[in-house]
């Protein structure tokens, strides 16, 4: 199932139907615990990340694809190929404490921005997982679309 929304992921299209889900895919995630969302239904790995508002102090939810490596969580901040960086990428910027719900586990983890080669090494690897990736940076070519590792916080 993920391969036919694969293909169907590097459209402007989609882009539009992806923002007008976030909510719905935000809610279902909270309630189950990440373990079901609009992506998890097609067969897409999906996280809740909660970062802090850089601005104002509040919990921030958004709905991530991600590729688990190093024991952490890759995920990209492409906001769908526009033209800015998501607002969830700099709040973890300016706060790198964040906390990810995955399949009815919660965990705190640290963000922390890839650059170089191993920016590169994650980015094929998200890419591999979904292509649609490679489509959003021609769209968003003016930028550096942002790539994190969440690692887990060690209790």
């Amino acid at each position: 199932m993920r391969g036919v929304f694969a293909g169907f992921g590097k459209s402007k299209a989609f882009a539009v139907v992806g923002r007008a889900l976030m909510p719905a895919d935000r809610v279902l995630l909270r309630i189950s615990g990440g373990r079901v969302g609009v992506g998890t239904a097609v067969g897409l790995r999906t996280l809740l990340l909660t970062t802090l508002g850089r601005r104002s102090g509040e919990p921030r939810q958004v709905p991530l694809l991600y590729v688990e490596r190093v024991g952490g969580y890759v995920v990209i901040g492409s906001n769908w190929g526009g033209e800015a960086h998501p607002a969830w990428s700099a709040n973890l910027l300016a706060q790198p404490r964040a906390t990810v719900a995955i399949g009815g586990r919660t965990a705190e983890v640290t963000g922390r921005l890839l650059s170089g080669a191993e920016r590169q090494e994650m980015w094929d690897a998200v890419a591999e997982y979904w292509p649609a990736y490679d489509r959003y940076a021609v769209r968003a070519e003016h930028r550096e679309i942002r790539v994190f590792l969440l690692e887990p916080v060690s209790r």
